[in-house]
């Protein structure tokens, strides 16, 4: 397992399909996952610290964990099926439970959680940055730090 960091999220041009972007922590590789919208509206509120006026589904799952006294250890990025990835929450008290990766990420912002991946997955998903393309990587980084959650709203009523 290879611990990761959360880049940001963002939403891939043309398609409009949101993706959240991690990184390796002791490496050069980076893990895109394209998510729901709601998911990176989640994420994204993580990011900047937006506490909303009452919990939205992945604060509620936090509360609920520490209501029932027990503790978010790790997240595991573990296996990548038709470009479908699959997580498993593990929790201090031993259990574990399946997720989506975008709502794992999302609860392990508000915990404070490390996220890790698998090597295989690693291997098979990620897309290394050669050095040449870290100036689109800093680009990136300013993207992320200038978008708002309601970038990702959906248009409509």
């Amino acid at each position: 397992m290879r611990e990761l960091d959360v880049v940001g999220v963002r939403v891939e041009m043309p398609t409009n399909n949101p993706l959240v972007l991690l990184r390796e922590v002791s490496g050069p590789r980076y893990l895109p996952i394209w998510i729901g919208a709601v998911e990176a509206t989640a994420i994204a509120f993580a990011q900047q610290g937006v506490v909303p006026p009452r919990p939205l589904t992945h604060d509620l799952l936090k509360d609920v964990i520490e209501a029932l006294g027990d503790e978010l250890t790790e997240v595991r990025i573990t296996e990548v099926k038709d470009h479908v990835f699959y997580a498993v929450l593990v929790f201090a008290s031993g259990a574990e439970v399946e997720a989506r990766p975008s709502d794992s990420i999302a609860l392990a912002l508000r915990t404070g959680t490390p996220i890790y991946c698998d090597e295989d997955v690693l291997t098979e998903s990620s897309v290394g940055v050669p050095d040449e393309e870290e100036e689109e990587v800093e680009k990136f980084r300013e993207f992320l730090d200038e978008i708002t959650p309601e970038d990702f709203e959906q248009g409509g009523s």
